[in-house]
């Protein structure tokens, strides 16, 4: 915590990107509320609301890599700022546009722009920071992109009342348009560890080759596979939370909507605590620790949720899930910041987006029917053994992994080692980080006459998603 508030006190530029980060996320969490009531309001349907929903998740699900893959090879400021002029165009065309056919291509368009925002602003963290400040300000995006998740829900109760669900959607836009006005004149400057600018834009043809590479890197690294394979099956039990906690608040605790805002308000204070308590990083092996004890938090706390027999043991439940789920992901992202070269951040935060993606879409296809079968008590139960068992295996897994004193990561398997046309090479080197293959540029292509649109590369806004955060 004492991390993060120097760091915002001391760097205009990181308080510049914070602060507008935080009030987009506010809009967004608001705009959540008012994108069901639009959803309800015109078409009267769960389905229709469910796919509305889900068309927000398409994109990363399906074009992850290449998002990650398009950071990494142009300017991240001008990826993240049109990302959110993206934003912009999907929230208000929500708000004006009531066909059904067009509310879902927006919501659509609005996960192209989450897609892309969150792989070019994760990976730019250092740029925006500094290097020796990156614990903190990544424990600090986590923060601020929960924020709104926590208290948009009560914006939107007291906006709803004098503007409406279209102009709260409208004011949602409206804060993308903030966020890409701040982004424009805010610098980045240059990575650690770089000496020139990003090379001219390639043709797709090369994102489609970076976007695989960075897929066959993460292959590669057995350490940091694991960790994003076991916070994908996390996030998976966590989305089983998303469904289960309205049933379990109203029905099996009689607690009605205001037990129901205060599990959402408590869940997303222990988030933001979890995040936070990154804020000072550590070696590896710290990291490692912390990162299964952070799942451990979060499988404990569901299983307490589920066997709460009142509101108030629900809520202390529902906080220590919320820490949990902070902690592991604040931990997931240094994990790969160190264990992965800068010139890769993006395609693998990319590649982790849409593992996120996946494992939400996967829980909600299966959540009503598990309701249906066990309540949402057993659910929650089963959903926090589930996340006890993937700590484990991940536990075994990272075994012998980024032991003490060790200063390199583990090694890359021959069938992970390309040629250098093929995209790999390099290594990072750093106090305290780890050495990995990295990705480098190919060939230019025709695209090159575009290259005017960027500069340098380093020069939910966040995302409409889940509450149960990814």
């Amino acid at each position: 915590m004492r991390e993060g508030l120097a760091l915002l006190r001391q760097n205009r530029r990181s308080r510049a990107f914070f602060l507008t980060l935080a009030q987009s996320s506010l809009g967004t969490g608001a705009g959540y509320v008012a994108l069901l009531l639009i959803a309800y309001e015109r078409y009267e349907s769960p389905w229709a609301i469910s796919i509305i929903l889900g068309a927000d998740l398409l994109p990363a699900m399906l074009l992850g890599p290449i998002f990650g893959a398009i950071a990494d090879r142009w300017s991240r400021r001008r990826c993240a700022i049109a990302a959110d002029l993206i934003r912009v165009v999907a929230f208000i065309g929500i708000a004006v546009v009531d066909s059904f056919g067009a509310t879902v291509a927006f919501a659509v368009l609005a996960g192209i722009g989450t897609g892309l925002f969150t792989p070019a602003t994760v990976a730019g963290l250092a740029s925006i920071s500094g290097e020796k400040r990156l614990p903190a300000a990544t424990a600090l995006y986590g923060a601020a992109s929960d924020f709104g998740y926590t208290l948009g829900p009560a914006v939107a109760a007291g906006g709803l009342a004098v503007l409406g669900a279209e102009t709260l959607m409208v004011a949602n836009g409206a804060t993308f348009a903030i966020s890409a006005a701040v982004l424009w004149k805010l610098s980045w400057g240059q990575a650690p560890g770089t000496s020139s600018p990003q090379s001219p834009i390639r043709p797709a043809r090369a994102i489609l080759r970076d976007a695989r590479d960075g897929v066959r890197l993460a292959a590669g690294l057995r350490g940091t596979r694991t960790v994003l394979l076991a916070g994908g099956a996390l996030l998976f039990f966590g989305g089983l939370l998303n469904v289960a906690e309205l049933i379990l608040a109203r029905e099996e605790l009689d607690a009605g909507e205001t037990g129901f805002s205060l599990i959402v308000a408590v869940f997303g204070l222990g988030f933001i605590c979890g995040s936070l308590s990154g804020s000072k990083g550590g070696d590896l092996t710290e990291l490692k620790r912390r990162f299964l004890v952070g799942a451990g938090f979060w499988g404990l706390g569901m299983i307490a949720a589920g066997l709460a027999p009142n509101l108030v043991i629900a809520l202390l439940a529902f906080g220590v899930t919320g820490f949990g789920n902070g902690a592991v992901l604040v931990y997931e992202r240094q994990i790969i910041q160190n264990t992965v070269s800068d010139a890769s951040l993006g395609r693998l935060f990319g590649l982790r987006d849409s593992f996120t993606a996946w494992s939400f879409a996967l829980a909600f296809a299966s959540a009503g029917v598990l309701i249906s079968a066990l309540g949402p008590r057993t659910l929650l139960v089963s959903a926090g053994v589930g996340a006890l068992l993937v700590l484990g295996l991940a536990a075994l897994a990272l075994r012998g992994e980024w032991g003490a004193g060790d200063e390199r990561s583990s090694s890359v398997p021959a069938s992970a080692v390309l040629d250098a046309d093929a995209g790999l090479a390099g290594e990072r080197a750093g106090g305290g980080s780890q050495h990995s293959l990295d990705l480098v540029d190919g060939e230019a292509g025709w695209l090159t006459l575009l290259d005017d649109l960027g500069d340098g590369r380093y020069d939910r806004g966040v995302e409409l998603r889940p509450r149960v955060n990814g």
